[in-house]
């Protein structure tokens, strides 16, 4: 059969007879393909039909468009003779809207940019006003609207009903019956059981603090208590922090964290730091102190606390400053921190400067009393005023770029007399605050009763929504 086959492989058999049929058989298909070769000449195209204006309407309407033509994905109907065209679209019979009541706000001019009418707004106010002082109304709150059918375009559109969450425990709901405004209060059930959390320090105390179900101002304020009184670098990972703050929870399921209330620290079995919040200035007073003990034993040297969330980049001292160029004194510390961090006071003061300040941009200085006094410069927004006192830890500003800066940071700074001195190396004598031995006994007993009634609460408690079932978790 293979030496029958026409077609083979021209380069097998040269000469052979096998190979001169393939060669005919190539020639063949050649002349076979010339002969059927349709030619070059031009085809003859159909006459275009020419299209009206409405046709072509209704072509672009069914067409894909690119997006900067204004596409239509579908097909538009065209209007036919049934179609009547109207004068004016029909208003909506009613028109439910939500506001926000802003900063600096006032809630009748609040009402009226959402669209109530002059009357309305004034009557809703003055029946707020009569349940809750408007001035307690929390930048922020939402007040759900709905606005009726008017009368024609030129009038605005009645006020119907209106709803807000006027405080933590107070729904209000003015609602419009036989054309009078009235209003309603609800009041919501609220627990104040206090919120304890408790766990192992861990790898990183904040992040178990976060997952033990803690708020995150809440674990600041417990390290910045725990900064005041003891080391923080001192606290091991086998350590069990211990807190409890004030904390309210409502039958919606809104939570709304308060103070905190005591700070603890735990050892294997023993107890390292019990800081209880007492007295008419809310201090926190050590519990574990000894109030027999004279005065120069309880002060302690301690160094002045980190003003922001952040590491330290450039110290203090002799540096080629990077936007000058050339070397020049570096009279603070610099502390890398995100843009809009919080900036907090390291210790009490008042406030002797907050403004512009040359190359340090938006700059604030806090007298601490004794010749001391600390500089915070390149801040995005300054939060306090000159003349102002300020307590530890209360926020000052926000970390920004501003000056001679090349990127968000604090410089930080501490003066004694008006010259610069290493913050990182500063120590000063400072009493812990702590039940003073001249107080009555009574005091005494009435601080360990608070510690021992604030210990009984159930850590994790007040996490489990009302009217669910508690559980123990640490």
């Amino acid at each position: 059969m293979r030496d029958l086959d026409p077609v083979c492989d021209l380069a097998e058999d040269i000469g052979s007879p096998r190979w001169w049929r393939g060669v005919v058989s190539l020639i063949g298909l050649m002349l076979a393909a010339w002969l059927l070769f349709p030619g070059t000449s031009p085809l003859s195209a159909a006459v275009p039909v020419a299209i009206d204006r409405s046709a072509d309407d209704h072509f672009r309407s069914a067409a894909l468009r690119p997006l900067s033509y204004g596409t239509a994905p579908q097909r538009l109907a065209d209007a036919g003779t049934l179609v009547m065209p109207l004068a004016a679209a029909p208003e909506r019979p009613r028109l439910d809207l939500v506001a926000t009541l802003g900063s600096q706000d006032s809630f009748p001019r609040m009402l009226q940019r959402a669209g109530v009418a002059a009357d309305d707004a004034a009557h809703a106010a003055a029946l707020v006003a009569n349940a809750i002082p408007l001035g307690q109304l929390a930048p922020g709150t939402h007040i759900a609207i709905t606005l009726g059918e008017r009368a024609d375009a030129s009038t605005p559109r009645p006020l119907e009903a209106l709803s807000l969450r006027a405080r933590f425990d107070l729904d209000l709901a003015i609602e419009r019956h036989g054309g009078a405004l009235t209003v309603g209060k609800r009041a919501i059930a609220v627990d104040a059981t206090p919120l304890r959390i408790r766990g192992i320090v861990g790898s990183s105390l904040y992040r178990s603090a976060r997952a033990a179900g803690a708020p995150p101002a809440a674990i600041q304020d417990y390290l910045r208590a725990l900064d005041e009184h003891s080391a923080l670098d001192g606290i091991d990972p086998s350590d069990e922090f211990d807190f409890v703050l004030s904390y309210r929870r409502s039958a919606g399921g809104e939570a709304q964290p308060g103070d905190l209330l005591y700070a603890g620290l735990d050892r294997g079995s023993k107890a390292r730091t019990q800081l209880v919040r007492w007295g008419k200035d809310g201090q926190l007073v050590d519990a574990l102190a000894d109030v027999t003990a004279p005065a120069e034993q309880q002060e302690e040297v301690v160094g002045l606390g980190s003003p922001v969330a952040g590491h330290v980049t450039s110290g203090f001292g002799l540096r080629r400053h990077p936007i000058l160029g050339y070397v020049r004194m570096h009279a603070g510390i610099d502390f890398a921190a995100g843009y809009g961090s919080p900036i907090y006071a390291v210790s009490d003061g008042q406030v002797s400067y907050a403004g512009w300040h040359g190359g340090h941009g938006n700059y604030v200085r806090l007298d601490h009393g004794g010749g001391l006094a600390t500089g915070y410069g390149h801040m995005s927004r300054i939060a306090v005023s000159p003349g102002t006192r300020v307590g530890r830890g209360q926020v000052i500003g926000y970390v920004g770029s501003t000056g001679l800066s090349t990127g968000p940071h604090l410089h930080y700074e501490l003066l004694r007399n008006g010259h610069p001195i290493n913050p990182g190396t500063a120590r000063f004598m400072m009493r812990t605050p702590q039940v003073n031995s001249a107080q009555l006994s009574a005091e005494l007993n009435a601080v360990r009763a608070k510690l021992a009634q604030l210990l009984a609460i159930e850590p994790g408690a007040a996490l489990v929504p009302l009217g669910g079932r508690r559980s123990g978790t640490r």
